[in-house]
């Protein structure tokens, strides 16, 4: 059912236009510059945490980083080094990836679709670098400005 009253539009107006200005950046980056790729497909999924829902613990800073990072680092292990088929190595790596970030409390649920990502595009350990490490740290510069000092919320929450 659709919910349309003044909060709720401008709370899905905000969202949406700073996941246009942040995904924006980041495809800018990618096929505008020869400066490597910084866009991934969860970060599409990222956007809806940080701008709609950026109280959740998911959206916090340390899970948006670390969920990523770990995620596509258990993809890339699972990749380079468990010589199994792919339609193995696929469900074994998303589930060590949900469970490496259970584990050290940085769950981030975009972050679970990396290791499909990875293992799908055959990447190289490069990857954690550009576009995981940059590419997250950039949407948590414009979570954090957006957020924080323009919207004047509580985050990232201490």
């Amino acid at each position: 059912m659709i919910n349309i009253n003044k909060s709720n539009l401008v709370k899905a107006f905000i969202a949406g236009f700073f996941s246009i200005l942040t995904i924006g950046a980041l495809t800018l980056l990618t096929y505008e510059t020869t400066l490597g790729a910084f866009l991934i497909a969860s970060f599409g999924s990222s956007m809806v945490l940080l701008f709609g829902f950026p109280e959740s613990p998911f959206s916090q800073p340390k899970n948006v980083f670390f969920g990523h990072f770990l995620t596509a680092l258990t993809g890339i292990v699972f990749l380079k080094h468990i010589p199994l088929p792919i339609y193995i190595n696929i469900p074994l790596a998303v589930g060590f990836g949900v469970f490496f970030m259970i584990l050290f409390n940085v769950v981030h649920p975009p972050a679970g679709g990396n290791p499909i990502i990875v293992i799908i595009g055959n990447v190289s350990y490069q990857y954690l670098i550009n576009p995981i490490i940059f590419g997250s740290l950039i949407i948590l510069i414009f979570a954090i400005l957006t957020n924080k000092f323009l919207l004047k919320k509580n985050y990232p929450i201490k």
